[in-house]
């Protein structure tokens, strides 16, 4: 990787909305050719509308093994490399541990984790061959668990240890590995919470600060994978200022 994106070959994951959109959105505005995944495929096409590059539109569902391995080919089929994955797709169905839904617990568990582990499997020999990086899309919840999002942040917890697993297998070899940790960012990643309470108190206080914007986030993935080549940001936790905890 360079200081600059220029050409470079980049695969975001949950590109849909969100922080996944306006990521692909920065990183072709950098200069980067963007492939972006979604299982929501119908909401890419105002995306590659609006980029300043060239934006390859992708059906991706990462809890699918081969979804997963189809993009990664269709990325480099169409562009002849990959340069960089952001793996940002995600779900938080908060509720609490006594009653509850456990089907939830499956979907967290195969689309936050699994579904970043099987991205990094695919995508790892063209990222190994162009010498290049992983983006974690993690939380601050990968380093502070809290009631009644036990499961959430047990997926996040095992993203943050599999990346630096990752990252010691790979950063001699020239990949880089970053980890994204935001705090409380304006996207609708609490709407899809079931439970009616705790949606309501996720909204309450959100409400109670000046959150973050996903172009936040977005922003410093730019900056992660822009620095020199010899410079490995690693990680980088994101909160509001008015964020406590």
């Amino acid at each position: 990787m360079s200081n600059t994106l220029e050409g470079k070959v980049v695969l975001v994951t949950g590109a849909s909305s969100g922080i996944g959109q306006a990521t692909a959105l920065a990183l072709s505005k950098a200069g980067a050719r963007v492939a972006v995944g979604a299982r929501r495929a119908d909401r890419l096409k105002a995306l590659a509308e609006t980029a300043s590059g060239e934006i390859l539109q992708l059906e991706l569902d990462v809890t699918d093994r081969q979804s997963v391995n189809d993009a990664v080919a269709a990325t480099v089929e169409h562009f002849g490399t990959l340069d960089i994955l952001v793996n940002n797709a995600g779900v938080m169905l908060s509720s609490p541990i006594l009653g509850a839904d456990t089907t939830e617990w499956t979907r967290m568990v195969e689309t936050n984790l699994l579904g970043s582990m099987y991205m990094i499997h695919a995508a790892l020999p063209h990222l190994l061959a162009s010498k290049g990086a992983v983006v974690q899309v993690s939380s601050t919840s990968g380093r502070t668990a809290s009631a009644t999002s036990g499961v959430y942040a047990a997926t996040k917890f095992g993203v943050n240890a599999f990346a630096e697993a990752l990252r010691q297998e790979v950063t001699e070899l020239g990949v880089r590995v970053v980890v994204i940790e935001p705090g409380f960012v304006a996207t609708e990643l609490a709407s899809h919470i079931t439970d009616p309470a705790i949606q309501a108190a996720a909204k309450s206080m959100a409400e109670s600060m000046r959150t973050l914007r996903p172009e936040d986030i977005a922003a410093a993935v730019v900056y992660a994978v822009t620095q020199p080549e010899h410079v490995a940001v690693n990680e980088i936790l994101i909160r509001p200022t008015d964020q406590a905890r």
